[in-house]
């Protein structure tokens, strides 16, 4: 089995190396291939990785290429992990909204746009070349935004599911919690990418028990610290929401947080450089403990499980996907990207059914949804207009005036990334 990560100098790839070594039974990889534009950073990350498969004694080999076509070449299954523009333009997300009184998160809102606008043709020039050299591989996309980014694949005829790592996250949390193993942890998982809510938490599969009520009621307030929300907001809900959901839920409060410290960005950019270093250690040949405060928090079981079940191998009968919505969620349309709970085999993931999504959600997703739409547009036809009307669409914009400031910084903290600008 031949797999292929394209970003993989990113200072993630350790955590996906470590996933793959520890369940190789699981996906037995033979041929891993780590391709990226950056020399410097895929030989440190390359040999560390190398490094890890020979400590736990796993016998696949790991090649690295600038070369994409090479390296997407006769794969199985191609991992995107990119950030095109680096952390300098992730550092630009997270800062130019402020200007506006608007939150500055490089997956959401002004940010996650330009974020969009930048990915999306980048990501779809790959896919074609991998369709190219092999139309039966799998591409799997934990590129952000995710859900933008997977419906463009899908529309454009991949065969693509995206995954994020919010709800093993919040599967591995609630499974400490109970005292159970966390396969027998099952969610009730509704929205969009970065836009979800746990509506239940079962014991044992879909059908099983539901226990979230015992969790807020015993572990409501560790559960609202993690999520920076007040408890009674949780109690009010009955629901646990992801942790981006504070982003519209204290729109304001997060505004006047993010002015007074240095962007998520930086913090990030000066843990990179000490992890590059450590890679560059010959003597290493695990993954750091730094590395679990760069994110990504159980990354590569998530993306151990998925590919797993896509290539026949194995992995859960029940994950949660970014997929097609397909008559799921009712009040949006099939091609809507919906992230949910679905049965995932080699004929790719199918939805599972869900209960009716309460009007409290149902407007806010619907609401981003429209803007995920005209976000696609914008990304695929470019024009200021396209970007100013996503802006305006995406409720935490949604004033004109804002609208208008962000376009025109957007497109000028941008325009190296933007070819129609």
């Amino acid at each position: 089995m031949k797999l292929t990560v394209v970003g993989g100098g990113s200072t993630y790839t350790p955590e996906l190396i470590d996933g793959f070594a520890r369940l190789r039974d699981t996906l037995p990889i033979t041929e891993l291939v780590l391709v990226d534009p950056a020399a410097d950073r895929l030989d440190l990350v390359g040999g560390l990785a190398r490094r890890i498969f020979a400590r736990q004694d796993h016998e696949g080999k790991i090649t690295t290429t600038s070369d994409l076509d090479a390296g997407v070449d006769g794969a199985d299954a191609v991992l995107l992990q990119l950030r095109i523009g680096g952390q300098a333009a992730r550092e630009q997300d997270e800062t130019w909204p402020l200007e506006c009184g608007c939150v500055g998160q490089e997956t959401t809102g002004a940010g996650g746009l330009a974020k969009a606008l930048r990915t999306v043709p980048v990501v779809l020039d790959i896919a074609e070349r991998v369709r190219r050299a092999n139309p039966d591989a799998w591409i799997i996309d934990f590129t952000n935004p995710v859900g933008i980014v997977t419906r463009a694949l899908l529309q454009a005829g991949h065969k693509a599911v995206g995954l994020c790592n919010v709800a093993i996250g919040f599967q591995r949390k609630f499974a400490g919690l109970l005292g159970v193993a966390p396969s027998e942890v099952h969610l009730d998982h509704v929205g969009l990418n970065h836009l979800t809510w746990e509506r239940a938490v079962r014991i044992g599969g879909p059908e099983g028990e539901n226990v979230l009520p015992r969790l807020l009621a015993e572990h409501g307030d560790a559960i609202a610290d993690d999520l920076r929300l007040p408890r009674p907001v949780l109690d009010r809900l009955g629901v646990v929401p992801s942790y981006y959901l504070r982003y519209f839920y204290a729109h304001d409060e997060v505004v006047r947080e993010l002015g007074t410290k240095p962007s998520r960005a930086a913090e990030v950019a000066a843990m990179e450089k000490e992890l590059l270093e450590m890679y560059g250690d010959p003597a290493l040949d695990e993954k750091p403990a730094l590395l679990a405060k760069r994110g990504g928090a159980f990354y590569s079981e998530a993306a151990v499980d998925l590919a797993a079940a896509l290539l026949g191998g194995g992995g859960s009968p029940y994950q949660v996907v970014n997929t097609y919505n397909n008559g799921t969620l009712p009040f949006l349309p099939d091609d809507a990207v919906i992230e949910t709970q679905a049965a995932v085999g080699t004929h790719g993931a199918a939805p599972l059914p869900a209960a009716p999504v309460d009007p409290l959600y149902a407007g806010l997703v619907a609401n981003v949804t429209a803007y995920e739409d005209l976000a696609l547009e914008a990304a695929l036809r470019g024009g200021r207009d396209r970007v100013f009307k996503a802006l305006l669409a995406h409720p935490l914009v949604g004033q004109y005036a804002y609208a208008d400031g962000l376009t025109d910084r957007l497109i000028a903290h941008n325009r190296e990334h933007l070819a129609w600008a």
